[in-house]
């Protein structure tokens, strides 16, 4: 077996994980992103249920690509379209160019059938009969647990956190007084969401 098949697999693991990240890209945000484009929730749902949606009509062509093209082709396949998604969505950055991010969000989900269907391949291909589970199951760790891969996600709540700090110097008052009091008057509960 060869040694950088641990580099290839962890390779893997980042690009599912890029993927995934995009998936609720919008949806964590989703009271701002309705704000700048000016749309209505279900639009922002919309961004994420689209990976669902695509799935199920397009795993089909995917696992015949993988198979009769192989893993190159597919994983490759994959690559360009989450990039090219994601490069897409930079266009939409105007409030009136919704459509364009969706039309990103659209490419990443489709290029989704690809990853899901490439961890026990790759584990089959670059693994031994003893390190094909491990491998496998390491390759979904990427997809299932991109939030703790990438941090990207941790900065957009922050952004969105403080964006929604600036518009209430009341809460902080709020919660300060609340403090006080509760040092104050022990048992009273403290304020946990505005």
């Amino acid at each position: 077996m060869y040694k950088r098949r641990w580099v290839v697999l962890a390779i893997f693991v980042m690009y599912s994980a890029s993927n995934a990240l995009q998936w609720i890209q919008y949806s964590i945000i989703a009271n701002i992103v309705q704000r700048y484009y000016n749309i209505t929730s279900t639009w922002v749902d919309w961004t994420s249920m689209i990976f669902m949606i695509l799935y199920i009509p397009l795993i089909f062509p995917a696992s015949w690509i993988l198979d009769k093209l192989g893993l190159r082709i597919a994983a490759i396949s994959g690559v360009l379209g989450t990039c090219l998604g994601a490069w897409v969505k930079c266009f939409s950055v105007s409030p009136d160019l919704f459509w364009v991010g969706f039309v990103g969000q659209s490419i990443v989900a489709a290029s989704q059938v690809f990853i899901l269907s490439l961890p026990a391949k790759v584990a089959a291909v670059w693994f031994g009969p003893d390190q094909v589970s491990s491998a496998c199951s390491i390759g979904v760790f990427g997809n299932q647990h991109h939030f703790e891969l990438t941090s990207g996600w941790r900065a957009t709540q922050f952004a969105a956190f403080r964006d929604s700090m600036k518009l209430s110097k009341a809460y902080r008052r709020y919660v300060r007084s609340s403090a006080q009091a509760a040092a104050i008057k022990p048992g009273l509960p403290m304020p946990i969401s505005p």
